[in-house]
């Protein structure tokens, strides 16, 4: 019996320390660390946004999964990582980057416009589901050291 208790105390005192753990990522490690966004995280590197989006931020990001980005046109992705697309690549990733963090609480009801950090404006309708143009958010609020992380279903492309 009192190995039960000292181990449910040792698992009480553990949680904190594991939520705080998580949120000392930044949103690179954290992309990378979800094993979903293989896609996206190749992608920030091919565009040189490591250190950007490792930076002091904050920002929001709205992540296209692997399967997000499986749902583009056959050898899409794969022609955007050449190097020679790059500027289009750091384009359409930009696209999903919000300047500053902006929680689902923050928008909850609202619909607007926003500004990207790639200078073009996203939808965004959170009046029922969470929409970002034509992508649905799936999951909101996914901490991040240096802003957030709102898991979209599809690769939302600005107009170029």
């Amino acid at each position: 019996m009192k190995l039960f208790y000292a181990l449910t105390l040792a698992t009480m005192m553990a949680l904190p320390l594991t939520a705080a753990r998580a949120e000392t990522k930044d949103i690179v490690d954290t992309a990378a660390g979800a094993g979903k966004f293989n896609t996206l995280v190749a992608a920030v590197k091919a565009a040189g946004l490591v250190e950007t989006l490792k930076g002091a931020g904050p920002f929001t990001v709205f992540a296209p999964t692997d399967e997000a980005f499986a749902k583009l046109p056959k050898g899409t992705v794969e022609d955007l990582l050449k190097p020679e697309n790059k500027a289009k690549l750091v384009g359409i990733l930009t696209y999903h980057v919000l300047p500053g963090k902006v929680m689902a609480a923050d928008i909850k009801g609202k619909k607007s416009d926003v500004k990207t950090v790639q200078g073009s404006t996203l939808s965004v309708d959170a009046t029922k589901d969470v929409m970002v143009n034509d992508a649905k958010v799936v999951t909101a609020d996914v901490a991040a050291s240096n802003g957030v992380i709102h898991i979209i279903d599809t690769v939302v492309m600005p107009k170029m």
